[in-house]
Formats: structure tokens, C-alpha cells, sequence
């Protein structure tokens, strides 16, 4: 990439990892998933509330990991809070694409927005499950059925 998007991509990574966005732990989440990376120690919670018409009410995260994993995270909160789950598993569902396909739709890079700034992962492919940790976490959160309770 060209070098002011470099430093645009750097400055928001340092900027989220620094000052992570709905890092908290939700009281009586509806949804939860837990993400481990064991190869890099990379570990978090992920709290949902979906309210009675399926939109996500709030969200929160915990734990720790390097500076893409939790920026990635705080970057993921921020884009799907107040959005309908299944709005949320459409940007999940593009977001790795864009992470992991070689060619990439134009309508997956559309729709995950400014979360496209992760697209550099890429270069660095050890990297990649450091930015899609929470993403899997999200699918397993959203397809949690048991009221929040792992």
C-alpha cells in the first residue's frame, strides 16, 4: 500500500489497541463466545445482547492479545453494535473473506466498510488468525443458543 495508508492503518491499530472501544464484560450477555489462539496466546470474550427483534443491543470484549487482535476487535464493536444479527453475520461472513480469499468480491469490500483498513493483514499471513480470532468468535456468538452461558 501506498505510504499515507500505511501510516492510516498504523494509526488506527496503535489508536484501537491503546484505547480498545466496548472493552468490557456485559452483564447477562443473550450470546458469548469464547476465542483462543494457542499459537500466540491471543484469548477473549465476546459479549452479546440481542434484543426481542434480533438487533445487537450492545456488545463488549475481554482479554488480551497483540495489537491487530484487539484492534480488530475493538474495530469489529464499534462496526456491528445497534445492527441486525443477521446484517452482522453478512459483514462477519465478508470481513473474512476479504482476510482470507485471494480474489475478493467488490460487494464484500462495500460492505465491511472502514474495517477494509485490516485488509494489509494479508502481507503478513502468521497474522491473519491474530485479526479473524474475534471474527470466529462473533459466528459462534451469534449462533449461541444457550442465553449467554458457555
Amino acid at each position: 500500500p501506498e505510504p499515507r495508508l500505511e501510516k492510516l492503518y498504523q494509526d488506527v491499530i496503535l489508536d484501537h489497541n491503546r484505547n480498545p472501544r466496548n472493552y468490557k464484560v456485559l452483564e447477562n450477555p443473550t450470546q458469548y463466545s469464547h476465542g483462543v489462539n494457542p499459537l500466540c496466546g491471543d484469548d477473549y470474550h465476546l459479549y452479546l445482547k440481542v434484543d426481542g427483534q434480533g438487533k445487537i443491543e450492545d456488545i463488549g470484549f475481554q482479554g488480551s492479545g497483540c495489537a491487530i487482535s484487539k484492534s480488530s476487535a475493538s474495530l469489529m464493536t464499534q462496526f456491528i453494535k445497534g445492527k441486525p444479527v443477521e446484517e452482522a453475520e453478512k459483514i462477519k461472513k465478508y470481513f473474512l473473506e476479504v482476510l482470507t480469499k485471494e480474489t475478493v468480491s467488490q460487494e464484500a469490500k462495500e460492505s465491511i466498510g472502514r474495517l477494509i483498513l485490516l485488509e494489509g493483514v494479508k502481507e503478513f499471513p502468521v497474522r491473519v488468525k491474530c485479526a479473524t480470532l474475534i471474527w470466529h468468535a462473533l459466528g459462534d456468538a451469534l449462533n449461541d443458543t444457550k442465553g449467554g452461558k458457555s
